[in-house]
């Protein structure tokens, strides 16, 4: 962008050198407003969380100037008449009076419940987008963990926050909270004196949750939320694959005026959101659940959605203490209470170092993934997604059985197998329709997009026409990215010595994950071109935009049985961008045709050198025209359609 490409206004332009003569910052204020950022809708999910960040300090001032963070009993003579005269907290008191006599009180209390509940949900909503598309990846890692951090402090916040009216369905989330510390060993008491400040309930955990939800924990949310943006300019933005994105360069907007105004406009769009929630639907109304006392409790009693899963999975743990060097464990608090959280969040940080681990992928990544590119990643969110849900909805169960007329423990008993058995099923179908995705991609670059129109030829037979992909299109198509599979646990070199990275127990855990995450080659079928060189050297050139007919090889042979190369004839000099991979061959053998001679596929493997197999030109028929069949001395060979044929290795 020029310097003269927008106009600044004379009195923004005279305050600005006012401001330059005395702190020099026209130069990095000026890099900030030529910076440009990529235009994605899934990118306004962080705007979202940002936004409503923002929303929640603003309500969260105004509420806080007329709360009284206070435990003591008093007696309630307020607008609310049927609570008259009942004895209460002073923070249950200080709530009801927001609620009924400051002038917006009720507006501002829901406007606040409502933006922490729209900052949770995208909060979950990025980090589950990041996740998918991999934009954790190098360098992004540090960002991935602050919004780790993010998350975990979002839920304390939301914890601390609901809690602090001191009405009986907060109290009965603290009873669940002091459970839950009670049952860590050893440390577990004087966590909860700590907090608490005695037993329960105590007249201390109000004015320390107030000063938690109010000061402690926002600070270090805006620290981590200044933290992620300062890395996020820095590193740049991640974009989406596309015609004209590189792994080393941003195709977007500047952030003046264009990001500048559209974050306004996105700010104020989420604010009308918010208050049109908090007008017309209703959220907490703490006057109709009453002061808390430990000896009541209610049905339907269900924290937020964030912290749901911990509800669930306490109601689903069965009942089991053990004793141990003559302490108590409770391991039906403690197991769901810390342990599934803690193995959530903990696999959660850990698995882009695991990925990079497993893949052996240490390259920068600026481009993102699209989810069906990577079906192990994807399987694996999903499945997490469908744990999530199993928890949230188990922690209604007696509301899901009380509404389909279902025995409670049978409600239970669906969730415990749920939870085992339905996190793998959808990993597996994930995991098969992110393959038959990539097989539709492969099909559309080797044969076009399919327009709807049917075509009868002369011969009777009916086809529907294609056209081929457009450049835009091809773009994301070839956009994924294949690091270099590692050693097979197994495999060795030619004088039978393993390779040093699948040595040992580590390594052979790490060849097998390497595995998992990329699909044998022979599953995913697409159409190489195979090219015989005069010197006699076989080698692939996997690259889609060099197919512009239906392309299909086979190669076949045993011993005494000669091998074949059939393949239809394709014009190479539209090929584009085409790379010639050095692999080497291993065969399978997967049908036996007659006389014993096994069709068998190529399965290309990287390796070091650039190595082939090597034929005699006597070994080659004639390249095939519209034929689809030859036949050689001890067996036929057929040439086979492209949906059964071979794979590309970008593909796998």
């Amino acid at each position: 962008m020029s310097d003269d490409a927008v106009k600044i206004p004379p009195a923004v332009s005279g305050v600005g050198g006012w401001l330059d003569d005395r702190f020099h910052g026209a130069g990095g204020v000026r890099v900030l407003m030529r910076k440009v950022f990529p235009d994605h809708w899934s990118f306004m999910l962080g705007e979202i969380a940002l936004w409503s960040f923002v929303i929640l300090l603003l309500t969260g001032t105004y509420l806080a100037l007329f709360f009284e963070p206070s435990a003591a009993p008093v007696v309630y003579h307020g607008s609310y008449t049927k609570l008259d005269g009942l004895s209460m907290s002073q923070a249950y008191q200080s709530t009801l009076n927001i609620s009924f006599d400051i002038r917006g009180g009720l507006l501002m209390r829901q406007i606040h419940h409502w933006a922490a509940l729209m900052f949770m949900i995208a909060i979950f909503a990025h980090m589950t987008r990041v996740f998918f598309t991999g934009a954790y990846r190098k360098p992004r890692e540090i960002n991935w963990l602050i919004g780790i951090g993010l998350l975990t402090l979002g839920m304390l916040e939301g914890l601390f926050g609901y809690s602090l009216p001191d009405d009986q369905l907060s109290g009965a989330g603290l009873r669940i909270l002091f459970g839950v510390f009670e049952g860590i060993p050893i440390v577990g008491t004087y966590l909860m004196f700590f907090l608490f400040g005695g037993q329960f309930p105590g007249t201390a955990i109000i004015p320390r949750m107030y000063i938690l939800h109010v000061f402690l924990i926002p600070g270090l949310i805006l620290a981590l939320v200044t933290a992620h943006l300062f890395i996020m300019f820095h590193q740049k933005h991640t974009q989406m694959p596309a015609k004209g994105n590189t792994e080393k360069n941003v195709v977007g907007q500047p952030f003046f005026p264009y990001f500048l105004l559209k974050g306004q406009a996105w700010f104020f769009c989420i604010f009308a959101a918010l208050v049109a929630l908090a007008t017309f639907a209703q959220i907490n109304p703490v006057w109709l659940y009453g002061p808390y006392t430990p000896l009541a409790i209610s049905s339907a009693s269900q924290p937020d959605f964030y912290m749901g899963i911990l509800e669930g999975a306490l109601r689903m743990m069965p009942a089991w203490e053990i004793n141990f060097l003559g302490h108590t464990l409770s391991l039906s608090v403690l197991i769901p209470g810390l342990l599934i959280i803690g193995l959530f969040f903990t696999a959660a940080a850990l698995w882009p170092f695991f990925e990079q681990w497993a893949t052996g992928d240490k390259s920068f990544h600026n481009i993102n993934d699209r989810p069906r590119n990577a079906p192990v990643r994807t399987g694996v969110g999903v499945g997490v997604i469908c744990w999530y849900l199993i928890l949230l909805l188990e922690g209604a169960n007696d509301v899901i059985a009380d509404r389909f007329d279902v025995p409670l423990y049978t409600v239970t008993w669906i969730s415990r197998v749920a939870f085992f058995v339905v996190p793998v099923g959808a990993y597996f179908v994930t995991k098969r329709i992110c393959l038959a995705l990539q097989r539709k991609d492969a099909n559309m670059l080797t044969h076009g997009v399919e327009i709807g129109i049917i075509r009868q030829l002369p011969n009777g037979e009916f086809i529907e026409e294609e056209r081929p992909v457009t450049e835009e299109e091809r773009a994301v198509l070839e956009s994924k990215h294949v690091p270099a599979a590692l050693p097979a646990p197994l495999e060795t070199d030619a004088n039978g010595v393993p390779a040093p990275a699948a040595r040992g127990p580590l390594g052979r855990a790490r060849a097998i994950a390497n595995r998992c995450r990329s699909p044998p080659l022979s599953r995913v079928p697409f159409s190489p071109i195979l090219v015989l060189y005069p010197s006699g050297i076989l080698r692939m050139k996997s690259c889609a935009s060099a197919i512009r007919a239906a392309s299909s090889t086979m190669l076949s042979g045993t011993s005494g049985c000669p091998y074949a190369i059939l393949f239809r004839t394709v014009s190479l000099n539209s090929t584009v961008s085409c790379v010639t991979l050095p692999i080497s061959f291993r065969s399978e053998s997967i049908v036996t045709s007659r006389r014993s001679c096994p069709s068998i596929r190529i399965r290309p493997s990287f390796t070091s050198k650039n190595r082939g197999i090597k034929f005699t030109r006597e070994d080659f028929p004639a390249p095939l025209g519209p034929t689809n069949a030859i036949t050689s001395p001890g067996c036929t060979v057929k040439l086979m359609p492209c949906s059964t044929c071979f794979v590309s290795p970008s593909l796998s």
